[in-house]
This record gives C-alpha cells, sequence and structure tokens, in this order.
C-alpha cells in the first residue's frame, strides 16, 4: 500500500499559499507510517512549530493498472473517504528555498489521517461532492470536488503512466482554501456532505 497526494489542485488554495500553477499535477507522497487509521491522536512532533491541516477526499484503488485512459479510471476505484494531510509548513518552507524534495514537511509519522472508505455508489455525483472540516466544532475549511483543477478520473490516469497504481493505494485528491495551523488540544473533525468521517485530536 503507498500514499499518493496530488498538490495544488484547488486554484483558492494555491492563491493562498501564494504559489505557482504549473498546468499539471504536483505528486508527492507518503509512506505507510504517516498512517493514521480508527480515529487516532495525533502527537505533535519536536520538529516542527507550525504544522497545518489540509483536507481532502481520498480515492482507494480497487485494482492494478498501468497506463489507464482517463474514460476507463472510474473502473479503477470503487470507494472514497476523507483524509487529513498534516504538513510541517516550516519545513516546507525550508525545502522550498533550497529547491529540495517535501518529504520530511509531507511524510512524517501520523501526517495521514484516513477515515474509513465508504463505496461511492453512495454519492450522487463525485464531481459535485461537498466536503468540511472543522476544529473545535468550527468550519475552517469547506470544498467540492468541482472546483478541483484535476478530476478524479484525470488523476488517476495521470499517476498511471509513471506508477503502477495496486489494490490498496490511497491517493490524497487536493484542499481548498482555508488551511490553517494547528495546536494541541485541538479536536478535527472531517466531513463528506453531513456524514461525519473522521475525528483526530491533536495531543
Amino acid at each position: 500500500m503507498r500514499i499518493f497526494a496530488i498538490g495544488r489542485n484547488y486554484a483558492e488554495h494555491i492563491r493562498e499559499l501564494n504559489n505557482e500553477s504549473l498546468g499539471e499535477p504536483v505528486i508527492f507522497m507518503k509512506p505507510d507510517t504517516a498512517l493514521l487509521k480508527n480515529d487516532e491522536a495525533f502527537y505533535y512532533p519536536e520538529f516542527s512549530k507550525d504544522i497545518h491541516f489540509e483536507v481532502e477526499i481520498l480515492l482507494k484503488i480497487s485494482q492494478e493498472g498501468k497506463y489507464i485512459q482517463e474514460k476507463f479510471a472510474h473502473k479503477y476505484y470503487q470507494e472514497v473517504g476523507i483524509g487529513i494531510d498534516f504538513t510541517a509548513r516550516d519545513l516546507q518552507q525550508k525545502a522550498k528555498e533550497k529547491g529540495l524534495p517535501w518529504l520530511l514537511a509531507k511524510g512524517f509519522n501520523g501526517s495521514a489521517p484516513v477515515s474509513e472508505f465508504v463505496p461511492k455508489s453512495q454519492f450522487t455525483d463525485l464531481n459535485n461532492l461537498n466536503f468540511s472540516l472543522e476544529v473545535d466544532g468550527t468550519q475552517r475549511q469547506n470544498g467540492n470536488t468541482s472546483l478541483m483543477l484535476f478530476k478524479f478520473d484525470f488523476i488517476i490516469s495521470y499517476l498511471s503512466t509513471y506508477f503502477t497504481l495496486k489494490k490498496g493505494d490511497i491517493i490524497f485528491t487536493g484542499t481548498p482554501k482555508g488551511v490553517g495551523a494547528i495546536q494541541k488540544g485541538e479536536t478535527l473533525t472531517a466531513y463528506i456532505e453531513d456524514r461525519k468521517m473522521l475525528t483526530c485530536e491533536v495531543k
């Protein structure tokens, strides 16, 4: 199982971080040790003082494939979920300034809380899916997949050009605007539509 992630997939998030839209997906990965399941708590690491939340819709790959045509991509994922891409923004900024990879900023232990996965058939239109994140009961992020620069099927096709996708792989599909810093003692709650899918306490 691998974790792929798509950066810069919502225009307003690109603007809020003063980033540049590159016209193609920004791809990074997280190791499996980044996963937090079953509403496990996140323990704030000592190496960062500026960790941000980024809520994202997740896809789970259901069968192996490579060089998947976009028109067939929907056959390669049957379940969706929601997750939080915790990002050590201070480490990321340092890496950006030096032109270095983001692995330390994105892939540290516990940096990928994920919900249960549910059949995509439970949702009427995956290209018009609302999702959101609350911090201590106050909504901080809300997005809709209609605003994605790169849609799910394109993402599957694009990734499969470079990597053989395998059953169980998870794809983080990008975050909308509203990202912000977390603090110890806060509780993060993520929703797809009105369905609470994920809770994560920061310790």
